[in-house]
């Protein structure tokens, strides 16, 4: 049933014309973050890092950039990436062991991000979820469908003593003609965590549009940079100097308490 109700979209990027990160000087400096609380790194369970290689080479691009800290965050999802606690764990282990072996000044840990589907909804009941800070924790859902049922699923982490942290909300489409929406789930208690590279235009322009609006109403509580490869480090490195980097050094972001 939920498979359907909350069919989620793969992401397709608009990142061909992206160069690899090999071929840039290191430029942007995030390290006032302190943390970055979304990424796609432990190497073939999901969408992003498919290799440990992989998994080093974004790793050593964004120590580069100034991060300290890296809380990676797997994809869960019941139809594609059906990942547990001991597949996350296992995986950030040999991400860690692999760190140490190469000398990289980074902390890594894992949490997740929940698809809420099926599988999401039993493991509330089923086990402790992994958070990205004390109860929050990381979901995501259809960037084209409104789920029906999305509220009650919020108020069912909340009663599990969850606080949901909603992933790009800026990407959902659905939400663009009712920006009402957006405050609706800060009413209800939810936190919002903005993807850096839609700032960028990466995604598009109109997704540029309404992070631009959530940013200008202090509508979001962190940022992450939400990276699966080496295009988008190469991107999220290009935004050095650009007025939409200087925004986010004067936005109030949580990531520092994380460290």
């Amino acid at each position: 049933m939920f498979s359907k109700l909350f069919n989620r979209r793969k992401h397709h990027e608009n990142s061909s014309d992206q160069p690899l990160l090999s071929h840039v000087a290191i430029g942007a400096n995030w390290s006032f973050l302190g943390t970055d609380m979304h990424s796609h790194l432990i190497p073939g369970i999901d969408d992003g890092a498919k290799t440990i290689d992989d998994s080093l080479i974004l790793l050593k691009a964004m120590k580069a950039m100034g991060y300290k800290n890296i809380i990676t965050t797997p994809h869960v999802m019941i139809d594609y990436y059906p990942n547990s606690k001991e597949t996350i764990q296992n995986g950030l282990l040999t991400v860690q062991n692999a760190i140490k072996e190469n000398g990289i000044d980074i902390s890594v840990k894992a949490a997740a991000e929940y698809y809420i589907d099926e599988l999401f909804i039993k493991l509330i009941d089923m086990e402790p979820l992994l958070t990205i800070y004390n109860n929050e924790v990381l979901v995501e859902f259809s960037m084209l469908y409104e789920p029906p049922m999305l509220f009650d699923v919020i108020f069912k982490m909340q009663s599990a003593g969850y606080r949901p942290v909603i992933a790009h909300p800026e990407r959902y489409l659905f939400f663009h003609q009712n920006f009402k929406k957006y405050r609706e789930l800060k009413e209800v208690g939810c936190m919002l965590q903005l993807n850096m590279l839609s700032i960028a235009g990466y995604y598009g322009r109109h997704i540029k549009t309404i992070a631009d609006e959530l940013l200008t109403k202090r509508l979001y509580d962190y940022c992450g940079s939400d990276i699966h490869h080496e295009r988008q480090a190469a991107a999220l490195n290009a935004m050095a100097d650009t007025k939409d980097y200087h925004t986010f050094v004067n936005y109030p972001f949580l990531n520092s308490r994380l460290c």
